[in-house]
């Protein structure tokens, strides 16, 4: 039998090592569904509930595994799923491809059954290269250029196979006028270093100040090493946007933690005293959380030249691959003798995690959520992938969790869309079975999404030779977030028929599916359910019943955003009272000494 299309697909994809494809089966992929019967499963299919979650699943597997996610979808509806964790790899610089079918080419035209304008669907968020393949003579040209776009230019990439095109016999491209051949799959990363005088000029700004801050993201990830020396020469504290959480340890006395609406009250006084700032593989959005604009002189590090310079008035702009072209800046670093600006640094360091300890063990009704992030970072493996969703859990994933040793997390962090915490998870595990992964998720994110794939969770965790993934439901019947943001950003009460969710066991639903549930709705109990789910032998559940009404507020809360949370509770919030004994309570322990 000759190789179809769609078994050619499959062997290039191994060939590529791919060892997954994450995705949901339709007639527009028939073909490709049937030669991963004659494949024996390699690349393995993993079927999630839903194309949106095979999406996220590669998104998270590409992210943690530092390898191109794929994923497939039918034509038509399951395309139009995929798109929001393709975006969702796009904006956080990601590689994905996805495999898409399309309609038959005979009906192309016809207004045919689940026939969609794929080119046009996709050439936003598959940007970088987006291609329909028509003759077989197409591949592997096509789907090699989307694996090595995506890796290069670490974007999502697309490549449409139409359903008739799957099944007919292979032909590679021949040696002849417009037939375009490939070269065998691999290839190197490429590492390009700013010229001398650039580099010079960076070190004469950083030499000249006395106050440096470091803001690093996740472009920063490969150079730790320089990131600390650079710190140990000038003294200097250091800040993490959120996708940079888990670059460096927060055991470092000089690391200030998250930045930004969702940071610390360190990295605040860290961007408000400084008179220097080094940005380092970071497009942190919020210029009102940097320095003031004519504070600080600066300095920035971008592998993208495109993301250089549009965030603060950096005075120079350093193009080039972080480790390397730190490497080129240490040597010209002199050393600062006066360590006063370090110990301030470290102080406010102390005094924050000091702060945030007591508030996370303030009294709450039903728990403290705070307090389930805190203990978690008491007893987490220092080998533990964390992932977060998007609401009000997502603050204490930022502020409360410590990352140390080999950790690592994520989150949805540009799109911010909810329901990528628990296919995050799932990626994880196929990026590292060897390794206990934790998903923190509100219960709206579970309600959305999240639920349907623990079915996805037990049927897979077989694979897995570490077979811990935790799912903690941060429970409180309150689409929380948006109530804080609308409380706290418009002075407009809680609208219960939009926020409240419906109460359900998130306990009993995961038992349902198979899974290992703990139920807990006092804060004593949260560290108990912690040892407990860490020291199972698979998947658990933690459904803690929290406080809505904890304020997720910035520990450098506006005097404009205190007078709208005030106004809304003038007009009558439900939970008026309990919120201010709660804020109160709260606010209360940033200034105990």
């Amino acid at each position: 039998m000759p190789m179809q299309v769609a078994d050619f697909v499959l062997q290039r994809l191994r060939e590529w090592h791919i060892g997954q494809v994450f995705g949901y089966p339709g007639d527009g992929i028939n073909g490709l569904i049937a030669a991963f019967g004659r494949a024996e499963n390699s690349p393995r299919f993993v079927q999630s509930r839903h194309e949106e979650m095979s999406a996220f699943q590669a998104t998270g597997y590409a992210k943690f595994s530092g390898e191109v996610g794929v994923c497939a979808a039918t034509s038509g509806p399951g395309a139009i799923h995929l798109l929001n964790g393709l975006y969702d790899a796009k904006l956080d610089h990601v590689p994905v491809v996805a495999i898409v079918g399309q309609t038959a080419r005979s009906a192309m035209g016809g207004s045919y059954q689940q026939e969609v304008d794929l080119q046009a669907l996709f050439k936003d968020v598959a940007s970088d290269y987006l291609v329909e393949v028509n003759v077989a003579n197409q591949l592997p040209n096509a789907l090699d250029r989307a694996i090595r776009t995506a890796v290069a230019r670490r974007a999502p990439t697309a490549v449409i196979i139409p359903a008739d095109l799957q099944e007919e016999p292979y032909e590679p491209p021949a040696h002849a006028f417009k037939q375009v051949p490939s070269s065998p799959p691999g290839m190197s990363r490429s590492i390009s270093v700013p010229t001398g005088p650039e580099v010079e000029r960076a070190a004469d700004v950083l030499n000249a100040g006395t106050k440096l801050a470091v803001l690093i993201g996740q472009g920063a990830r490969d150079a730790v090493d320089e990131i600390l020396e650079v710190a140990e020469l000038t003294g200097a504290g250091i800040a993490k946007a959120l996708l940079g959480k888990d670059v460096l340890s927060d055991d470092l006395p000089f690391v200030t933690g998250s930045i930004g609406l969702l940071g610390t009250r360190a990295s605040y006084e860290l961007m408000r005293d400084c008179d220097t700032l080094l940005i380092v593989g970071s497009n942190f959005p919020y210029s009102q959380f940097l320095p003031e604009l004519d504070q600080a002189r600066a300095v920035q590090i971008d592998a993208d030249g495109a993301s250089i310079g549009m965030r603060y008035p950096t005075e120079v702009n350093l193009v080039g691959d972080a480790k390397a072209t730190l490497r080129e800046v240490i040597p010209l670093l002199k050393r600062q003798q006066d360590r006063s600006w370090r110990d301030t640094v470290e102080e406010n360091v102390r005094h924050w995690w000091q702060t945030l300890e007591r508030q996370s063990m303030l009294d709450a009704d039903p728990a403290n959520p705070m307090r389930v992030v805190w203990e978690l970072s008491q007893c987490v493996p220092d080998n533990a992938i964390i992932t977060a969703d998007s609401g009000s859990s997502t603050n204490w994933y930022a502020r409360c969790l410590r990352m140390r040793g080999t950790m690592r997390g994520s989150l949805s962090g540009t799109l911010a869309s909810m329901g990528a915490g628990v296919p995050y998870a799932i990626g994880a595990k196929f990026a590292h079975p060897d390794r206990p992964v934790i998903a923190l998720v509100g219960d709206g994110a579970m309600q959305m999404n999240g639920l349907n794939e623990l079915i996805t969770i037990q049927r897979y965790q077989h694979l897995w030779t570490d077979r811990r993934l935790i799912v903690c439901v941060f429970h409180n019947n309150d689409l929380n977030q948006v109530t804080w943001e609308l409380r706290g950003m418009g002075g407009a009460p809680k609208f219960e028929e939009s926020q409240t969710l419906p109460d359900i066991s998130y306990a009993e639903i995961a038992r349902c599916t198979g899974i290992e549930a703990i139920a807990v709705d006092t804060s004593d109990g949260i560290r108990p359910a912690w040892d407990r789910a860490l020291a199972a032998a698979g998947p658990v559940l933690l459904d803690i019943r929290c406080d809505p009404e904890m304020p997720p507020i910035p520990p450098h809360a506006t005097a404009e955003q205190i007078k709208d949370l005030g106004r809304a509770v003038l007009q009558g919030d439900p939970g008026a009272w309990h919120l201010l004994v709660q804020g109160v309570k709260s606010k209360a322990q940033e200034f105990r000494p």
